[in-house]
């Protein structure tokens, strides 16, 4: 066995026989497309929308979960045979099973989309094969603005379908996470949560500079950081993720360090670090790239500055006994994010909501990003898929590849050769001899058949990637 195998087993991350292996624990994830305002950094598909807003959409969610499996049906997804039989590799089926790319794909009508149809009295279907999930994650945009009773019921879904609540405290399952800004955080909404099986919150801190904090556009201020935790640990909360960003407008020096300082002063469990992303998905980027000042553009450091903060969040979070354990995350031992793990591992999860993807090992497919078009499909019994991408081999293997470099324990390539090896020689031969390469340059490390980035090229790994998969 491993040493990366005996330090999951002791915290408890379970998986299968090997990275490649199929995984009959699934992740659920839950997309909240709403947020109070949007920040100047943001490039994800959400939006500000009225209050009046948020019951029918999550009415929406929970219909699409607790039919989820004649939804899928009905659009034609193998995603449930898939799921049933733990057939979760992406070499399995190599000649393509479904259109790639269709837009809003499914023309087929489930009956009475307003009831549970799998299972259930009267179903269509023979009772359905259980699939569990040992993760559920609330994302978005910001979950916490909704009424708990509808997370509840959200949640209550997840249950009733993934029987995500025989294995885990609370109700719910190990690993129950709610994204929040501080500014949401209240005695009463935390109470309900906890109550509702959401035992991990994910903070989107940002910055402790008020400075920083008002000009991308945050809604909270540093002292709401505080009693924000402050409320979430007198309530029993022990399990807290704390988001920072390194490059935001008038961060300096300084006062990177200070937010440092600040986040390891409440001591989270988890700590995400993210570097700002000059691209055009963001009000912010766009400003840049054209060369404008709005939105304090020209306060932005630079990226030389940005890779030092990095660099410096690295030694000073090692330096406090956090375990860097993936290029952007760190946690206390025993609190590495099991559900994001997942995508790193390539793992099959299923996305609800607007937006939300799903990998089943073969498939990947999103729903429409709208979230009236989304909630009026759900209604009208239709499962709205705007993408449907079928992953192949030769993709299968670079997402090995690049997704496991990302973890800092590194990939085995011996399981990857198993598994592709024989069928895609030239390939597999073509990203070893690049794997070399990359090696004499330092960039990264070989120890046996394990491969893992070199720990001080951490900053520059993107352009490792490229390198990688040119």
């Amino acid at each position: 066995m491993t040493k990366v195998v005996e330090r999951e087993k002791a915290e408890g991350i379970t998986r299968g026989d090997g990275p490649l292996a199929p995984n009959k624990l699934v992740g659920i994830y839950i997309q909240v497309p709403f947020c109070q305002t949007k920040c100047t950094y943001c490039n994800f598909h959400t939006g500000v929308a009225s209050p009046s807003a948020y019951a029918p959409y999550a009415r929406a969610v929970e219909r699409e979960i607790r039919n989820w499996r004649a939804f899928h049906r009905a659009a034609k997804l193998e995603s449930v045979d898939r799921l049933e039989s733990g057939d979760a590799t992406a070499d399995s089926h190599p000649e393509p099973r479904a259109p790639q790319n269709a837009p809003l794909l499914p023309s087929a009508v489930i009956p009475n989309p307003g009831r549970i149809l799998d299972g259930g009295e009267g179903s269509a279907f023979q009772k359905p094969k259980e699939i569990t999930a040992d993760t559920v994650y609330l994302g978005g945009g910001t979950p916490s603005l909704f009424d708990p009773a509808d997370l509840a019921r959200i949640l209550d879904a997840v249950r009733s379908q993934f029987g995500a609540g025989r294995t885990g405290s609370g109700g719910m399952c190990p690993e129950a996470t709610l994204e929040a800004d501080p500014e949401t955080i209240t005695g009463e909404k935390t109470a309900a949560w906890l109550a509702a099986g959401i035992n991990r919150i994910s903070l989107g801190a940002q910055s402790f500079h008020d400075a920083e904090l008002q000009a991308a556009g945050r809604m909270h201020r540093r002292d709401e950081i505080f009693s924000a935790i402050a409320c979430l640990r007198s309530r029993g909360f022990a399990n807290i993720s704390l988001d920072l960003i390194a490059g935001l407008p008038y961060q300096t020096a300084a006062s990177w360090r200070d937010s440092l300082d600040q986040a390891l002063r409440l001591r989270p469990e988890h700590i995400s670090i993210y570097l700002f992303e000059v691209d055009e998905g963001s009000r912010l980027g766009r400003e840049l790239l054209s060369g404008g000042a709005r939105y304090s553009a020209a306060a932005v450091p630079s990226d030389d500055a940005m890779a030092d903060s990095y660099e410096f969040a690295c030694e000073r979070l090692r330096q406090a006994g956090y375990d860097h354990y993936e290029i952007s995350n760190w946690a206390l031992p025993g609190f590495r994010s099991r559900h994001n793990l997942k995508y790193w591992r390539r793992e099959p999860y299923l996305g609800f909501g607007a937006g939300a993807h799903s990998f089943d090992g073969h498939f990947r497919w999103a729903n429409a990003h709208d979230p009236a078009a989304y909630a009026a499909a759900i209604e009208s019994g239709r499962l709205p898929i705007e993408q449907l991408e079928e992953v192949t081999p030769k993709q299968a293997l670079e997402e090995e590849l690049f997704l496991g470099l990302r973890q800092l324990d590194g990939i085995d390539l011996a399981p990857i050769e198993a598994q592709y090896g024989a069928r895609h020689q030239a390939q597999y031969n073509r990203l070893g001899r690049r794997i070399e390469e990359l090696r004499a340059q330092g960039l990264v490390e070989c120890d046996g058949t394990r491969v893992r980035l070199a720990p001080a090229r951490l900053a520059v790994s993107n352009e490792v990637f490229v390198a990688l998969l040119d």
